[in-house]
């Protein structure tokens, strides 16, 4: 008898070893959708039938073709925060157990409030901002290790390096710190950006932990600061570890295995398009190492619906960005960003629509009405605005203002802000980490604030790539390592410490001056953030335009000729009515407006009137 239960017990402990992961880790009660579904994995797990304590329903048990997966649906209504015990049997007996648990929400979790048009994004990218913690520079569990020589090698910034600098990026008037993913990216080359992800329950053990996470997203809620996480739906990274063993045949898009996207994104609306270059745009994979996502496959959308809610409750964010979202299955992602919203209904999310077509871009805009011809609503409350990021990265070297050159781009992109269903809910910038350096386009501090004025006083949501506001440089065409540098200071040994006052050079300090005095300005001016919009069609290359609610009227001029312009005001007196002069927002000067203005070769007046 006592051979028999030494047997049984060690029995049970082997089986019970067996489960590898359980996904999501826990979960919490209360959540409007009561519905969840808990991935177990583990040798052979299929073989083993579940149960569950706590008078908890099961309403659904999906087994797939692999035998090392168990998808257990449970109801979660009305079960209060406690720890679940499943049970694994073999027939009728329990083989095994595991304890599962709800916790508790924070207070208001459902109605947190998210960014908006009277944020400003700070966007940086973890591993080359700054180091914090020089001890987690590798690790055992990850592949790459750091090599600051390396241009796309690990360099080791970290999330303590940026709860470190928390003041300087609330110093900038930024209110919400946009991080490139920080979830584990085992890819043995070029894993720093983070985009090939292998793990999307675990921050990179290079970046720190889950805990330490949670800890930035707490330290920038104390300093009244937003956490915007960065969700790839699209793709994982080839050392993912369900790649490695997947679920189903269908969990990822196969043809069979990898074939290139087209890239094609207007083959998800276009009426004439073919099947095959539509399947192969939506269905393409990025690049060989990163796996396309089926978002068709429920499982598959319900994993990664749960996996993006986990990370709002645990983490506590305010919002998120997610990465290439129209290269996705149309209807899934419409499905995920709707469960989100159904969650937490002023929870913003931007989709990175990078299309050439403003009617194209609105179409994934929540409540678009051109999608609506289709009975297509995306359910995305913000889209991004790289029609104009188009015009910035030429207008300002095009002197002089011709029919379609000049300060005339911009006026044009504002012509059609009528196709988008909520012009405030629109991501404004003037490059991202995907892009040409701002100040490698422009390597004269007057037309970098050229650029900064027009993101920061036109409508939507501004964002700053992390670097610009010191005049950082970068040329993409060297490769994507160039324009994504160490931030100077943020590594001991640094010679230049850009994050102080007394260790920024005379340059460095000219370009943060008028950044941070900019963008803190802009953080109480609700008209800036919510007001209407008049612009008037540019003379001379000379772009006058209104920002007014009730209470307030900024008047905007970008003067983008190489000489000094003379404005005369009588053709503005819709929007200036009677006032009489304005208070300049970075001179601090008062400037007469009655007749006329005069303002200085490329450069710019922001004035509020009075």
């Amino acid at each position: 008898m006592k051979k028999l239960l030494l047997f049984l017990i060690i029995t049970s402990f082997t089986v019970s070893a067996q489960i590898k992961r359980t996904e999501p880790p826990f979960w919490y009660a209360g959540m409007k959708n009561p519905e969840l579904q808990i991935l177990f994995y583990g040798k052979n797990i299929a073989q083993f039938q579940p149960t569950v304590s706590n008078n908890v329903v099961i309403t659904n048990i999906a087994k797939t073709e692999n035998p090392n997966y168990i998808f257990v649906t449970i109801d979660t209504k009305n079960i209060p925060a406690s720890d679940l015990v499943f049970s694994f049997k073999d027939k009728s007996k329990v083989a095994f157990t595991q304890k599962y648990s709800l916790k508790e929400r924070r207070n208001n979790s459902a109605s947190r409030k998210s960014y908006d048009a009277s944020d400003m994004l700070y966007l940086l990218m973890p591993d080359r901002f700054a180091n914090g913690n020089p001890a987690n520079d590798n690790s055992k569990e990850t592949t790459e290790q750091a090599d600051r020589s390396k241009p796309n090698g690990r360099h080791g910034g970290d999330i303590e390096g940026i709860i470190k600098n928390i003041d300087y990026i609330k110093e900038l008037g930024a209110t919400t710190v946009w991080s490139t993913p920080l979830c584990e990216d085992n890819d043995p080359r070029g894993s720093y950006h983070g985009y090939g992800q292998s793990d999307v329950y675990k921050i990179d053990p290079r970046y720190g932990t889950n805990e330490d996470y949670l800890k930035l997203s707490s330290e920038l809620h104390k300093k009244d600061m937003k956490l915007v996480l960065d969700y790839v739906t699209n793709h994982w990274g080839a050392q993912h570890w369900m790649y490695k063993d997947l679920p189903a045949y269908d969990f990822i898009h196969q043809f069979p295995g990898f074939a290139q996207s087209n890239y094609r994104m207007s083959t998800q609306f276009d009426q004439n398009a073919s099947d095959i270059d539509q399947k192969y745009c939506v269905d393409g994979w990025f690049v060989k190492s990163m796996p396309d996502l089926n978002q068709a496959n429920p499982l598959m959308l319900t994993y990664l619906t749960q996996n993006a809610i986990w990370w709002i409750e645990y983490a506590d964010l305010d919002g998120f960005r997610v990465d290439t979202y129209s290269y996705n299955d149309k209807a899934a992602i419409s499905k995920w960003t709707k469960a989100i919203a159904d969650e937490y209904p002023n929870f913003n999310i931007a989709g990175e629509v990078w299309m050439q077509d403003q009617a194209q871009m609105a179409y994934w805009q929540k409540d678009s009405k051109i999608g609506a011809i289709q009975n297509y609503n995306s359910h995305l409350p913000t889209v991004m605005d790289f029609t104009l990021f188009n015009a910035i990265e030429k207008v300002f070297d095009e002197d002089k203002g011709e029919w379609d050159k000049g300060m005339v781009k911009v006026y044009d992109n504002f012509t059609n802000d009528f196709l988008y269903p909520n012009i405030d809910n629109i991501l404004v910038f003037a490059e991202n980490h995907d892009t040409q350096r701002i100040n490698q386009h422009y390597p004269d501090f007057k037309k970098y604030a050229l650029a900064m004025t027009l993101v920061a006083t036109v409508r939507g949501i501004p964002q700053l790539y992390y670097g610009s506001e010191i005049g950082m440089t970068g040329n993409k065409d060297k490769g994507d390592g160039d324009i994504r540098h160490d931030f100077p200071g943020g590594w001991n040994g640094d010679a230049n410490n850009a994050f102080n006052k007394a260790g920024r050079t005379p340059e460095q300090q000219q370009y943060f001056d008028f950044t941070s005095k900019l963008f803190n300005w802009r953080k109480s001016n609700n008209a800036v953030h919510f007001g209407k919009m008049t612009h008037y069609l540019p003379e001379n290359n000379v772009y006058v335009y209104f920002r007014y609610d009730d209470q307030k009227t900024v008047m905007i001029l970008i003067n983008n000729n190489p000489e000094k312009q003379v404005v005369k005001t009588a053709r503005f007196s819709q929007n200036i009515k009677n006032f009489k002069t304005g208070k300049e927002v970075i001179s601090n000067q008062n400037i007469d407006i009655s007749n006329e203005i005069s303002i200085e070769p490329k450069s710019a007046l922001i004035l509020e009137l009075n």
